[in-house]
């Protein structure tokens, strides 16, 4: 299992930006990665993952604001986000598993995930 530690959430006004960082403790040049959201009082929902050949998938919510990359150099997982909205207000994890991506899959089928980082759009 690998570890990952979220960094770069904070608070901002709406349609500001805000780019997240996730460190993975060994590669992951050969894993699924991705970020997961949870706002209050809701289910946690998928943003985006990226697959090992650089393909992308982001949630409806998040297409044409948010960009995902990855820097297999430095074993770390980005989530660039422009434009935000107060909805998108929540925790957000990083989170990885092992094999090709299939989309955003549930919570549930990760193999490792991260500790969450806040981010807080104010209206």
């Amino acid at each position: 299992q690998v570890q990952l530690v979220e960094s770069g959430g904070g608070s901002v006004q709406a349609g500001g930006s805000l780019r997240l960082s996730c460190v993975a403790s060994k590669y992951t040049h050969r894993a699924c990665l991705g970020w997961f959201r949870q706002a209050p009082g809701k289910e946690r929902e998928g943003v985006a993952s990226i697959d090992s050949d650089g393909s992308t998938d982001y949630a409806d919510s998040v297409k044409g604001r948010f960009t995902i990359s990855h820097d297999n150099a430095k074993n770390t997982l980005s989530l660039q986000m422009n434009v935000l909205k107060p909805e998108d207000t929540g925790i957000y994890y990083c989170v990885a598993r092992w094999g090709y991506c299939t989309g955003l899959a549930p919570w549930e089928l990760w193999d490792s995930w991260g500790q969450g980082t806040q981010v807080t759009v104010s209206s």
